[in-house]
C-alpha cells in the first residue's frame, strides 16, 4: 500500500516532478457498508468505476457531488464522479487513457485535475459536462496539473517552464498565468482560490525550503511556520479568508496549521499521534485533514471548536485521510482503497 508522507515537505515538488496522484496499488475488493464511529460520524463507500478496485475522493461542493479518482477494468486510474449512488467516468484528453484524476468541483459542476496526453505527459484539464479540456502549459512547460476551481471559473495549479521548475498559475479567461515564486525562490504551486480571487500554495523560498504563500492583488505574501520549523505549505482558503495548511513544527514533526490574522496557529494531532495536514476548511471554519494515531495508524479527522475528532476508517484499514468538506460539514476522502464519505448523524 501506498503510504502518506507525514514528515516533510519535499513531496509537494516531487508530487509536481511526475503527477499529483498514484492512486493505491490494492487488488479489487468487495463493497463494505457504512459504519458509524465515535463523535457520531458515519463512513460509507462510495464505490468503484466499472471494473475498478480501488477509488479516492478528493473534493465535495455544495451539490454533494464528489469527485477524485478511480481505477478501472484495465488497471489504469480516470478521474470520476460520485453522485447519488454512482460512479461516472469524467473521460480523458485524447491519447490520454492511461492516467487522469480530478482534484476539485466548484457548485456549477465543472472539476478540474490533470489527464494524460499522447506524449506521455499529464497536462492541466477541465472536466465539464462531458467535455474534457486541455488548459495548457506555461511556456516552454511539458507537464502540469489543475488542483482548484471556484465558483468563477478560475482555476490554479502548477505547471513546469523552459527550466523545468514547477510553477504556480492561475488559469482565467483562457489565460494562464505564472504566478512566480517567493523572494529567492525557484519552485511553485497554487493548491487552492476562493471566489475572492486569492490563491494559497506553497513556494521555495531562499534556502532551498518550501514556505505556504498568500497571493492577492498581484503579490506573493509569505505565511510563515510555527516556530522553529522551516517548512510549510498552504493547501485550502475559504471565503473569510481562513486559509489552511501543515507546517514543520520545531521537533521536525509536521502539524496541521491555520494561518490566520498573521499567525500561524498549531491545530495538533490526535492523543499520542505525531503528525497531522490539514487539507479542508469549509465557511463555518470546520478543517479536515489526517492525524496519525497513538498506534501509528493514520486517521482522517476534522479539527472544530478547539476539539480534534478522529473520523475513523473503515473495518481492517489502518489509513485514512479527510480531502474535502463542504457547508453541511459532509467530508470526502479515502480509507485503504476506497473513496469515501462522513456525514455527522442527526
Amino acid at each position: 500500500m501506498q503510504s502518506i508522507s507525514t514528515s516533510t515537505h519535499r513531496v509537494h515538488r516531487a508530487r509536481c516532478a511526475s503527477i499529483v496522484v498514484t492512486l493505491l496499488a490494492i487488488a479489487a475488493s468487495q463493497p463494505v457498508a457504512a459504519q458509524s464511529f465515535a463523535q457520531h460520524f458515519t463512513i460509507t463507500t462510495l464505490g468503484t468505476l466499472p471494473g475498478g478496485g480501488a477509488s479516492q475522493g478528493a473534493a465535495i461542493n455544495g451539490r454533494g457531488q464528489v469527485v477524485g479518482i478511480s481505477t478501472v477494468a484495465n488497471g489504469s486510474q480516470h478521474a470520476a464522479l460520485f453522485e447519488d449512488g454512482k460512479v461516472t467516468d469524467l473521460g480523458t484528453l485524447p491519447g490520454g487513457d492511461k492516467s487522469a484524476a480530478a482534484y476539485s468541483i466548484n457548485n456549477r459542476g465543472q472539476a478540474v485535475g490533470y489527464s494524460f496526453i499522447s506524449t506521455g505527459y499529464p497536462h492541466a484539464a477541465l472536466f465539464d459536462n462531458g467535455t474534457v479540456t486541455d488548459l495548457g502549459l506555461l511556456p516552454g512547460g511539458d507537464n502540469s496539473a489543475a488542483n482548484w476551481i471556484n465558483d468563477r471559473g478560475q482555476i490554479v495549479g502548477w505547471s513546469f517552464n523552459a527550466s523545468r521548475a514547477s510553477r504556480a498559475f492561475l488559469f482565467d479567461n483562457g489565460v494562464m498565468t505564472d504566478l512566480g515564486t517567493l523572494p529567492g525562490g525557484a519552485y511553485s504551486a497554487a493548491n487552492a482560490v476562493n471566489d475572492r480571487g486569492e490563491v494559497v500554495g506553497w513556494s521555495t523560498v531562499s534556502n532551498n525550503n518550501e514556505h505556504a504563500f498568500l497571493y492577492e492583488r498581484g503579490v506573493m505574501h509569505d505565511l510563515g511556520t510555527l516556530p522553529g520549523g522551516n517548512a510549510s505549505a498552504a493547501y485550502a482558503i475559504n471565503e473569510r479568508g481562513q486559509i489552511v495548511g501543515s507546517s514543520t513544527a520545531a521537533n521536525g514533526n509536521t502539524h496541521a496549521v491555520l494561518f490566520e490574522k498573521g499567525k500561524v496557529i498549531d491545530l495538533g494531532t490526535l492523543r499520542g499521534g505525531t503528525t497531522s495536514a490539514a487539507y479542508g476548511i469549509n465557511e463555518r471554519g470546520e478543517v479536515i485533514g489526517y492525524s496519525s494515531t497513538a498506534s501509528g495508524d493514520v486517521h482522517a479527522v476534522m479539527f472544530a471548536d478547539g476539539r480534534i475528532t478522529d473520523l475513523g476508517a473503515l473495518a481492517g484499514d489502518t489509513q485514512s485521510v479527510a480531502r474535502g468538506i463542504d457547508n453541511r460539514g459532509q467530508v470526502v476522502g479515502y480509507s485503504g482503497s476506497h473513496a469515501v464519505l462522513w456525514t455527522r448523524e442527526r
